[in-house]
């Protein structure tokens, strides 16, 4: 089993050269993980960049999808890392540990801010309920710009 990173090849490298059904299964193991890796993150931080720039959005109503997301991401995330990276930490694997170091934190502070203030809302009064909404708000935004790093650290990390 080679781990080489290229670029058109991964896949086909890490699956090896013999045995044509299993490595065909496997390929397509790998190509659903990625996928599903990809369309969570693309979706938690598209969200959490998108709510927060606009404060009338009602952020409580991203919330669990959010979470949900940031859920898979990381159950995907760690399979991927043990499918291409176990057993070896360079370089790439330092960026990519940045990135998800990055991602754990977005997740914390999102629940933190967010999830803790968006509880809160039901049983708010109007003085109370801005007060929460610029909680949440400030909690997307430092939360989306942790995923901006993350995102940037998972696109680039092949080139270092």
């Amino acid at each position: 089993m080679a781990y080489t990173l290229t670029s058109n090849h991964l896949i086909s490298n890490l699956t090896g050269s013999g045995g044509k059904g299993g490595n065909a299964v496997m390929q397509y193991v790998y190509i659903i993980v990625l996928g599903l890796h990809v369309m969570a993150g693309v979706f938690w931080a598209g969200t959490t960049i998108a709510v927060a720039r606009d404060p009338e959005i009602r952020i409580e109503r991203f919330f669990r999808p959010q979470m949900g997301a940031a859920g898979m991401v990381f159950l995907t995330g760690i399979l991927l890392w043990y499918f291409f990276h176990s057993g070896f930490f360079g370089s790439i694997e330092m960026v990519l540990a940045l990135g998800i170091s990055t991602a754990l934190i977005a997740a914390g502070v999102q629940g933190a801010l967010v999830g803790s203030a968006s509880r809160q809302l039901a049983s708010s009064d109007a003085a109370t309920e801005t007060q929460l909404r610029a909680k949440m708000t400030r909690g997307e935004r430092i939360a989306g710009g942790l995923l901006v790093i993350t995102v940037f650290c998972m696109a680039t990390a092949r080139m270092f």
